[in-house]
């Protein structure tokens, strides 16, 4: 670890890519955490995520561009992602991790960055590969997303100062509280609709009566 390095605040993403098991000790260290970055990567993602839904070739685009909607890409970007920070956040309070939510958020965000760029990298190569080579953009992707894993499991280990196993249990029990926290969400979402539809129909029945 260089605990003598210095970086400025939007280089930390691009250090911890390249060294994903150290990189995440020396941000530790240095307090190289910063939420506008984390902020800016997260709208990254959002955006790269809607233009790989509207620029991926035609040969491998499963979106209809007649239909296409960005709530669904909103839903599983940034509220996926801060569903995510809330759940860790949550869980690991509870399990003595050192982490605050916005370190949380700050290491997730940085963590995206090998999948934004694989992203990038299958979009623009799905304009000029051909559909038997189709397995070129499967290997980017996998690559992309394993990367990523990686950097979250490193992450948040030096983040929370826990074990490889407990970083793995933390995690895997921060997917069942997002599951929850979603659950609990769409029910609130129904409920208020009723309430919403119940009292709407009293009015229109009252400004019926009155007519």
């Amino acid at each position: 670890m260089v605990y003598d390095l210095q970086l400025p605040a939007w280089k930390w993403p691009f250090y911890v890519t390249r060294h994903p098991f150290e990189g995440f000790e020396d941000l530790r260290w240095k307090r190289g955490y910063d939420s506008r970055v984390a902020l800016v990567m997260v709208l990254a993602f959002f955006i790269i995520t809607v233009f790989q839904a509207r620029a991926t070739g035609f040969l491998f685009n499963q979106d209809l561009p007649k239909i296409f909607n960005i709530v669904p890409h909103f839903s599983m970007t940034i509220l996926l992602f801060f569903v995510w920070v809330i759940g860790n956040w949550s869980l690991c309070t509870l399990f003595n991790g050192e982490g605050t939510m916005k370190n949380i958020m700050c290491v997730s965000a940085y963590a995206l960055m090998p999948y934004m760029v694989s992203m990038l990298v299958n979009t623009i190569a799905s304009n000029v590969l051909l559909q038997r080579e189709a397995g070129f953009l499967s290997f980017i992707a996998a690559v992309g997303i394993a990367w990523s894993v990686i950097m979250m499991v490193s992450g948040m280990k030096a983040l929370h100062q826990y074990s490889v196993p407990k970083t793995l249990l933390a995690i895997l029990f921060t997917i069942v509280a997002m599951i929850i926290i979603l659950f609990v969400v769409v029910l609130l979402v129904s409920l208020f609709q009723q309430v919403y539809i119940f009292f709407y129909t009293i009015y229109t029945e009252l400004l019926f009566r009155q007519n």
